[in-house]
């Protein structure tokens, strides 16, 4: 037990001697470190170049740390990178699933555009390849022309309905007055009704019916074809639907999209047949109640 005491009492002022020096030594650092004096200056500039390079060591440990910090915003930045270049593909892939339905309905529109509608009607596809920009004047250019056959006054139709007739054709190229145009008159036929009249072209895309026979028998949504007379058209082509414009006249709504002409087809119209001598119009009938009676008696029976 008396080991211990004397112990004791040698570790405790030991401890406190320590403590004081080490109290000291901090304090007699901060005032050196404080001293705004240019001697202090140079020997805090000589213990710093003196004692730093030695803590290299003691430094790597930090430099590490930070590096794998470092490292780690860097994964972490690439790790959200990823996750957006993912998202980009998912977004990649559904357009690619929509590039595949459009192709796939392009293909049925088109082998819906192969369809007659009579078996001695033909026709070229065409492709539009500007249009008129002029508010006077609605038609479009083609790239079809004499070479391919194009004959003015053949119908122009798009995919559902008509669109106009070829007024004017070059070597390459030609020119689709549609029917919205001023100087556009078509004959047509609405029905059920039967009604006939005449489509009118007044530069907007609801042209106005003319010379109705009687507008009691026709409603709106009765459906307006081609009527073939004259032998402007070929009849029974769609052209669009009666409806009501809001200056009360009854105006056809187009079938066919003006807003995205893009293919064309070009209906081989039949001539007209040409009379050379209408006198041959004029048959004869035959004698029902026996042979012709002789030119003598036929004159004495007159007489």
């Amino acid at each position: 037990m008396a080991r211990d005491r004397n112990t004791d009492d040698y570790t405790k002022p030991l401890r406190r001697l320590l403590v004081a020096v080490w109290v000291v030594l901090l304090l007699g650092i901060f005032l050196v470190w404080r001293i705004d004096s240019p001697r202090v200056e140079r020997f805090r500039m000589a213990v710093i170049d003196s004692v730093v390079p030695n803590f290299d060591w003691a430094m790597t440990p930090v430099t590490g740390m930070i590096g794998m910090v470092s490292d780690f915003r860097s994964y972490q930045a690439l790790s959200e990178q990823n996750a957006d270049l993912r998202r980009e593909l998912q977004q990649m892939k559904a357009w690619k699933e929509a590039a595949l339905q459009l192709e796939q309905e392009n293909a049925r529109l088109l082998d819906l555009n192969n369809v007659r509608l009579d078996p001695q009607l033909t026709y070229i596809t065409g492709v539009v390849m500007a249009d008129s920009g002029s508010p006077f004047r609605q038609s479009v250019l083609l790239n079809v022309g004499k070479r391919d056959g194009i004959v003015d006054g053949w119908p122009a139709m798009d995919g559902i309905g008509l669109v106009g007739r070829i007024s004017g054709t070059g070597k390459q190229t030609s020119r689709v007055i549609l029917l919205t145009d001023t100087s556009s008159r078509i004959p047509v036929t609405i029905q059920p009704s039967g009604q006939r009249a005449i489509l009118a072209g007044d530069n907007t895309l609801n042209p106005p019916i003319e010379f109705l026979e009687s507008s009691d028998a026709v409603r709106p949504g009765d459906r307006v074809i081609s009527s073939g007379d004259g032998g402007v058209f070929p009849a029974d082509l769609l052209v669009g639907q009666v409806a009501l414009g809001s200056d009360r006249r009854l105006r056809v709504r187009l079938s066919a999209d003006y807003e995205r002409l893009e293919f064309l087809r070009i209906l081989r119209a039949r001539p007209n047949e040409k009379i050379n001598d209408p006198g041959r119009l004029l048959a004869t009938v035959p004698n029902q109640f026996g042979p012709p009676m002789p030119v003598s008696l036929q004159q004495d029976a007159d007489g």
